[in-house]
């Protein structure tokens, strides 16, 4: 999917928060919302090949290490009341890199999908072994790890956004960092998608996103939108 934003990446002034409890939550017409800035973190040698990468805390390349500075300098400025960013090397090193690692918390619900049985393998393979496959409808079986279905990713893509809503509310900008996968389910959460929307969803390494409201509905305002490198 490319890029699509019917508005900038703005920082957003804050405000005095007023959720309403029960349904999902709206801005009054006195409010002006925040973002959910969603940043994926950069390659690594299994983005490279197509190798789904759950559990696996494998490095950023050098490549991706780049891939997360052109972030932080498309994000240089901006201002976020919570950094969350997933327990993972990866996410972990690229919220360094793109220079908020030191307001990071990890929330171990943006942890990418457990791919079970088939962590390290690709969907070539997979679907080598048991033809037609697609990991949001089908899962994955259980291996070292239990695995998880549509369902549970979606769970605690819910629970993610259960944390920072109030604070989008309230007129504050908060940051994920996180995985391919994860991420997706989360903007499918968002927008009220089942738990197989995220498919629809397609997502590069080291791309930043954003979800918020327009007229009080939940919308994505910037997706999968690679930052400038420098000199290009």
């Amino acid at each position: 999917m490319s890029p699509v934003s019917p508005e900038p990446l703005a920082q957003t002034p804050g405000q005095t928060p007023a959720p309403t409890p029960g349904q999902t939550p709206a801005p009054t017409p006195a409010q002006t919302p925040g973002q959910i800035v969603l940043v994926r973190h950069g390659e690594t040698a299994w983005s490279l090949t197509g190798q789904h990468t759950g559990v696996t805390d494998i490095p950023l390349t050098a490549n991706g290490e780049e891939q997360a500075r052109a972030v932080g300098r498309a994000l240089a400025g901006r201002r976020f009341s919570q950094v969350l960013t997933s327990p993972r090397l990866r996410a972990r090193t690229t919220a360094d890199l793109i220079g908020f690692g030191d307001q990071a918390t990890v929330d171990a619900n943006l942890a990418e999908w457990d791919y079970g049985a088939y962590e390290g393998l690709t969907s070539v393979q997979i679907k080598a072994e048991r033809g037609h496959w697609n990991l949001w409808t089908d899962g994955v079986p259980a291996g070292e790890t239990p695995g998880e279905n549509n369902a549970e990713v979606q769970s605690r893509a819910l629970r993610v956004l259960g944390r920072v809503r109030a604070d989008v509310l309230a007129g504050n900008d908060v940051l994920l960092v996180a995985h391919g996968h994860i991420l997706r389910a989360l903007a499918a959460a968002w927008v009220e998608l089942p738990p197989t929307g995220g498919q629809v969803f397609s997502l590069g390494t080291s791309t930043m996103s954003a979800l918020g409201y327009e007229h009080d509905v939940p919308v994505v305002l910037l997706w999968n939108a690679p930052a400038p490198r420098a000199g290009v």
